[in-house]
């Protein structure tokens, strides 16, 4: 175990050296623009940056996978931090890593197996489509120069790596470009433009509020949508990443990783936040694999608020824009309209219809649950189909069940039944039919006695073991009626 946490470390530390830096300074903008969003000062995305990505790379469960200030969190407090203040965004982050750490207790990672492969596509595409659309203000209607500059850094970003890869290519846009800036002095915004940055250290501080029921009230519906938001969007992140980079993660020590993250984040002046699924991207395609990269983009950033701010400030945002432009591009399911056309019908629109809940809310946790609440109605929908064989011999009937019996497919099995049979011998054969539920036993029992009260003799056979054991629990029939 020791010596797999040391691989998760020291793997390649050169490229996850520099992939961090890469990540540290695209961090920057992310987060003052959070910050904004959220009313807050634009330290408080910064700060929360660095600790979140230095706690996670601690005690996450997901190498190389970058956790900051995250905008579906930010769209979240903005009405707590208007009507309460900003003690009360930090109170309600605090609350939001000690219910994400019990959820990680509780071992909640293990609901992404319910998470269908359709919602998963419709997530990428929904936040690769989100990615794109936050950096078109820091596109369109600028300037001249701000086109030259968006195009010169795709063409270093999607270039360079095809012959040189020691450095990746989004830091060699970044130093050279910023340098030819500072050298020209080109109509373009910068970094600056976005908010000030403070050269210090986070304080560690108590969140001025008042230790009573009442502000629980208050923050508490922030903080367990703030959890729930932050979840969502990192374990499905870190499932993306997974794949990604052909490895596996534990998606609970993830869970308690950023439950303990943003509780150190609201303890220092930060605003809470989870994984970022466009600074991983950049991580992974930069070379990252390890935790050093996440390490190194949390340090890497505090270092460039403290001793280079002055210079982080000058750096053109389209430069950055064009970053996020390319990696919203790598992000995007391009497979997904071969995947429409071929699908079942039911997963394309559960995809289709998880992208606009995403694209419509701005919430990708409600975008993800609605798919999975239409993925699991379609999946019952589509199960749900019993078919009943009836045979008759000389007052013997025989009903032959087929399928899955379970509350949803309860009156379509009824209505192929004749309750009108009298003074016969009926058998009930469950040899190709599984029992699910309380509902099913309810319905075998209901039959049965429609049956019998038209004075039939009723026999229930070929139960499966799982089946049998569910009838012998919870229903009224009697050794008599099983055979």
């Amino acid at each position: 175990m020791f010596k797999s946490y040391i691989e998760e470390w020291l793997s390649n530390p050169g490229k996850n050296l520099l992939a961090g830096i890469v990540v540290a300074l695209v961090l920057i903008p992310e987060a003052i623009a959070f910050s904004i969003i959220a009313g807050v000062d634009p330290m408080v995305g910064l700060y929360a940056a660095f600790i979140i990505a230095t706690t996670t790379s601690i005690v996450g469960g997901r190498p190389a996978m970058i956790s900051g200030a995250a905008g579906a969190v930010a769209l979240i407090v903005t009405p707590l931090v208007r009507e309460h203040g900003v003690d009360y965004l930090f109170a309600a982050t605090i609350l939001m890593g000690i219910i994400q750490l019990l959820l990680g207790i509780l071992k909640i990672g293990r609901l992404m197996k319910f998470i269908p492969r359709s919602v998963m596509i419709g997530f990428v595409n929904a936040l690769a489509i989100m990615i794109f659309m936050s950096q078109l203000e820091h596109i369109f209607g600028i300037s001249i120069s701000t086109y030259i500059y968006i195009a010169i850094t795709l063409l270093i970003v999607y270039i360079v790596p095809k012959y040189f890869k020691a450095i990746p290519a989004p830091l060699i846009a970044i130093i050279l470009l910023t340098t030819l800036y500072m050298v020209t002095g080109s109509n373009v915004r910068t970094v600056g433009d976005l908010g000030t940055i403070t050269r210090a250290f986070p304080n560690f501080l108590i969140p001025q509020v008042p230790f009573n029921l009442e502000t629980l009230t208050i923050i508490l519906p922030y903080s367990l949508s703030m959890a729930i938001v932050g979840l969502v969007e990192s374990l499905l992140t870190a499932k993306i990443v997974d794949e990604a980079t052909d490895s596996h993660s534990n998606k609970n020590k993830e869970s308690r990783g950023q439950g303990i993250a943003n509780i150190i984040t609201g303890l220092f002046g930060g605003m809470g936040g989870c994984a970022m699924i466009g600074q991983s991207v950049i991580n992974v395609k930069s070379g990252a694999t390890s935790r050093l990269s996440t390490f190194t983009a949390g340090v890497f950033l505090i270092i460039l608020i403290l001793l280079l701010g002055d210079i982080v400030v000058q750096i053109p945002m389209p430069i950055l824009a064009g970053i996020m432009v390319m990696v919203s591009i790598s992000t995007f399911d391009w497979k997904s309209f071969k995947y429409v056309k071929q699908a079942p019908r039911t997963d394309a629109v559960v995809m289709i219809l998880t992208v606009i809940i995403v694209l419509f809310t701005h919430n990708l946790a409600i975008g993800v649950i609605v798919g999975v609440i239409f993925s699991s109605l379609f999946f019952a929908t589509k199960i749900s189909n019993v078919h009943v064989h009836q045979t008759i011999e000389n007052h013997f009937y025989k009903y032959a069940f087929t399928g899955q019996i379970f509350f949803v497919s309860i009156d379509s099995m009824m209505n192929q039944l004749d309750f009108s049979i009298e003074n016969s011998q009926i058998e009930l054969d469950f040899t190709h039919a599984h029992l699910w539920d309380d509902s099913a036993v309810n319905a075998i029992d209901s039959m049965v006695k429609k049956f019998e009260d038209k004075n039939n003799t009723v026999f229930v056979k070929q139960l499966n073991t799982d089946s049998r054991k569910i009838i012998s629990e919870l229903s009224q029939l009697n050794e008599t009626h099983l055979t």
